[in-house]
């Protein structure tokens, strides 16, 4: 399972510059440092129906022919053991989505072996056929995801693509996959060695296995990727493999609302054809993105509007894949509409499953019109007239120091210049003091 990250981590790096260059700490998103308790509501009975079946449990073996490539496009992530799972029969009802991106596969410590979330093996595993048999028996299906920021990779650890081919296949027979997602971030990006293995592994993989969906998901940031992105890219051309796309995820880089992301993805689509030497029509059948309801890790928001421009952009210019982090964060926090980072809410107002309905859309699909059951308990707020001096780039702040920005009220914890508030994130500089 994923775990929470333990307060005292220190500030990330920020992943697109060269080592050589890298001079000042910026926040990058953390999904394991969403990860609470889980409750498995997800199966919604299936454990106690598949006990005892075993690790070559016939019910994930044999109950799914797939779907078409457009619902593994749109398939959002689903954590079935953490951050307060959702039943995936009620989310499947209420929005007509029909496939989900389980996440993450890691390795098992320093072992070249499949685990969920690095704990638990996947060769015993007899959870995650309950909850695989439950979305397939409504005429769905899921993909997995291998990779995730931070924890251990099997391409850190196997030595070389054959090997972590040959872990990454057991996950696929295991679960009778026809779609899998190498989600390749921090740390393992960084490291040539392991991102070889990784895209050597997803090539070994798309030659043993005819039909099967590969996505590559890696960071955005406002130039479209980063260098270690690109750097990537490039490992990908050098062993001549294709994915059936490569997404970016625009979000914990300073973006501001829809129109950033929509050109991180027109600078992305820049780079896959000078990369591949592709046109823009085919990068962009090449290219998909990945994004973050609500409230991120560096305090950027993105609403329901936000996300049908990024629909409107993504249908309007071919794009492969439309995504996001996730079902288990798309409802509304109780309480205060925004009581911070939760990766079980979105920390904006919401009704359950919206963001998942834009996911549908882009499937082909027409969401169900039904009211929801549970409206927003909470309206959202207005900030109010800000007191503290408006955050400048160009003023030198030191630890203490109490600006504003769009409306929210910030303190600096150390000396600053010229780093926006709301890009901060949890371990940056700014502490988010709420709205003012």
């Amino acid at each position: 399972m994923e775990r929470a990250l333990p307060p005292q981590l220190p500030s990330r790096l920020p992943s697109h510059v060269p080592p050589q260059q890298r001079t000042a700490p910026a926040s990058r998103r953390s999904r394991t440092a969403l990860a609470v308790a889980g409750v498995l509501g997800l199966v919604a009975g299936g454990v106690a129906a598949l006990a005892g079946t075993g690790p070559a449990s016939a019910s994930t073996a044999d109950s799914s022919t797939g779907l078409g490539s457009n619902w593994y496009a749109s398939a959002p992530y689903l954590m079935p053991e953490d951050n307060s799972p959702p039943d995936a029969a009620a989310v499947m009802d209420a929005t007509g989505q029909k496939a989900f991106q389980l996440a993450f596969i890691l390795a098992q410590g320093s072992i070249c072996s499949p685990a969920w979330g690095g704990t638990s093996p996947v060769d015993g595993d007899t959870t995650m056929p309950a909850v695989i048999q439950t979305i397939r028996g409504k005429g769905g299906d899921v993909s997995v995801s291998v990779g995730g920021y931070g924890g251990t990779k099997l391409g850190q650890v196997c030595g070389t693509p054959e090997a972590t081919a040959a872990g990454y296949q057991q996950v696929v027979t295991k679960y009778n996959l026809k779609a899998i997602d190498f989600d390749l971030e921090e740390p393992e990006y960084e490291n040539t060695a392991a991102i070889h293995n990784e895209i050597g592994a997803a090539r070994i993989l798309q030659q043993n296995n005819p039909g099967l969906y590969i996505s590559i998901t890696t960071a955005g940031t406002n130039a479209g990727t980063g260098w270690f992105g690109t750097q990537m890219l490039g490992e990908a051309k050098s062993q001549g493999f294709t994915p059936n796309n490569y997404s970016i995820m625009p979000f914990d880089g300073g973006f501001n609302g829809a129109a950033a992301q929509t050109d991180a993805l027109v600078k992305f689509n820049q780079i896959l054809q000078t990369t591949f030497g592709w046109n823009e029509a085919t990068a962009y059948a090449h290219e998909g993105v990945s994004m973050m309801n609500g409230r991120t890790d560096a305090a950027e928001y993105f609403h329901q509007a936000d996300f049908q421009t990024v629909l409107d952009f993504a249908t309007a210019h071919g794009l492969a894949r439309y995504t996001f982090w996730s079902v288990n964060r798309d409802r509304q926090c109780t309480g205060p509409v925004d009581p911070g980072l939760s990766g079980s809410c979105s920390s904006v107002a919401q009704s359950d499953w919206d963001f998942t309905k834009y996911t549908v859309k882009f499937a082909g699909a027409t969401p169900p019109t039904t009211p929801p059951t549970t409206p927003p308990s909470t309206p959202p707020t207005s900030p109010g007239t800000c007191t503290a001096p408006a955050w400048s780039a160009s003023t030198t702040y030191t630890a203490g120091a109490k600006v504003s920005y769009n409306g929210r009220d910030y303190h600096a914890k150390w000396w600053t210049l010229n780093e926006v508030p709301s890009a901060s994130g949890q371990w940056g500089v700014w502490a988010d003091d709420g709205p003012c």
